[in-house]
């Protein structure tokens, strides 16, 4: 997947107003370096909107007590639609021998969220680097070359070295911030940063979906999201593209984008806990 790279220098990054919050120290801007994204046009109101949805999902009766199958049934189907973004394939073989090496990764990262969350709490980049072992395993060829780059490392460059630590600190440091921007933030910054090169897109949906569910908005992973992208991908496109160019109108529509998935990914999380219930 390609979505637009704005913010092609360090200047145009501080100068635009929702990343003039990403650019202040964490200490500055109270407790919640996030929190005056939430007055953008129409956030507020999509946050609470996301929240109730995800909410109401996890009230399921199947998901009081039989949550673990359907948080695994919605960890599959988020990985085999971001895997499907990126051009992957989306079939698993009966005998879970997958060969293509997007869905493959995809699929590793999936299964090492919930190891990952501790690391995600107190070591951001840390967790960054490990999703990208595991989501390029089978992308990045042996040995480092000017095209490629080395499993776990970011590309060289002194502005993404920089955006990925103020990312990190804005993470970190935004304790109290609502889980769905959070999410959003970090999804975004992650899409069109393309840190590693490889594998940048499921990276930045895993990532995503660790702050659901670290932040408490999805406490067990039930709602797939991803789906909703996959789906309507021009949509998703173009969204990605209207962050990336780093201004309040284009970020405030990013993270209303993103809440409106999550309220499909909740649907997408009922049909999953209807189903269990039925079988």
């Amino acid at each position: 997947m390609t979505v637009a790279r704005g913010m092609s220098t360090p200047d145009r990054y501080r100068r635009s107003t929702p990343h003039r919050v990403l650019s202040a120290p964490v200490s500055a801007v109270a407790e919640d370096p996030l929190g005056q994204l939430l007055d953008l046009p129409g956030v507020r109101e999509a946050v609470r909107s996301a929240r109730d949805a995800v909410a109401e999902v996890h009230r399921h009766p199947t998901n009081r007590r039989g949550w673990p199958t359907t948080a695994a049934e919605a960890s599959v189907r988020a990985a085999r639609a971001s895997a499907a973004l990126d051009g992957g394939s989306v079939e698993i073989p009966a005998d879970g021998a997958v060969s293509d090496p997007v869905l493959a990764g995809a699929l590793r990262v999936a299964e090492a969220i919930g190891p990952l969350l501790t690391t995600w709490e107190r070591a951001p980049l840390q967790a960054l680097a490990r999703m990208h072992v595991l989501a390029a395993a089978d992308l990045v060829p042996e040995g480092r070359s000017e095209e490629s780059t080395a499993l776990g490392r970011p590309r060289p460059g002194e502005e993404i070295a920089a955006r990925l630590n103020l990312l990190a600190r804005v993470v970190t440091g935004s304790a109290g911030a609502p889980g769905p921007v959070v999410a959003a933030v970090v999804h975004g910054e992650l899409l069109t940063l393309a840190p590693f090169g490889s594998g940048d897109g499921v990276v930045a949906r895993s990532a995503a979906r660790v702050v659901g569910i670290a932040s408490g908005l999805d406490p067990k992973g039930l709602a797939v999201p991803e789906v909703a992208y996959l789906r309507r991908v021009e949509e998703y496109r173009a969204a990605a593209a209207a962050f990336a160019t780093g201004t309040a109108e284009g970020v405030g529509e990013w993270i209303r984008y993103c809440c409106r998935a999550m309220e499909a990914g909740a649907r997408e999380a009922r049909s999953i806990a209807d189903a269990a219930a039925q079988g």
